[in-house]
Parts: structure tokens; sequence; C-alpha cells
């Protein structure tokens, strides 16, 4: 399923929210040299328990993630 985020990086805090129907995601590390990119796929793999790939906006705070769950699991797994 392919999932459309917004991500705030170097946030001082991981943390998952959703207002008017947009997820964004808050980050702890900087944007610099794809550290921002590494923990976000990292703290969702270890969420989700499943694989989390970026398809789009790896170089933006805007991001298309594949996360290979249904959109039921996903919603239920979700801390929002």
């Amino acid at each position: 399923m392919h999932l459309s985020v917004t991500v705030v990086p170097k946030s001082g805090r991981f943390e998952i929210k959703q207002k008017d129907g947009k997820i964004k995601i808050y980050l702890k590390s900087p944007a610099q040299s794809n550290k921002a990119n590494l923990e976000l796929i990292r703290e969702l793999k270890k969420l989700l328990k499943c694989n989390v790939l970026i398809v789009s906006g790896s170089t933006s705070r805007k991001k298309i993630l594949d996360v290979a769950l249904k959109e039921e699991e996903l919603k239920s797994m979700l801390p929002i």
C-alpha cells in the first residue's frame, strides 16, 4: 500500500500525528546525509513490523512510502 506522509526532520522526537486526513511524522535526525530517511524507515519498520520503502520524495519533506500491509492493518497499527 502507498502512504503519503510529510516529515519534519530535526524535531527532537519521533512522533506520528494525523490532522485533516494527512499524516505528519516528526523525526529526531537532521535531513543531512540521508539520516532522516534512514530513521523514518527504521522506526516505521519497527512499529509496523513489515517492509517500508520510500517510493518518491527521498529529498523532499513530502514522501510516498510503500508499506507491505493492507489498508485495514495499517490503520490499526499506526498510533493516529
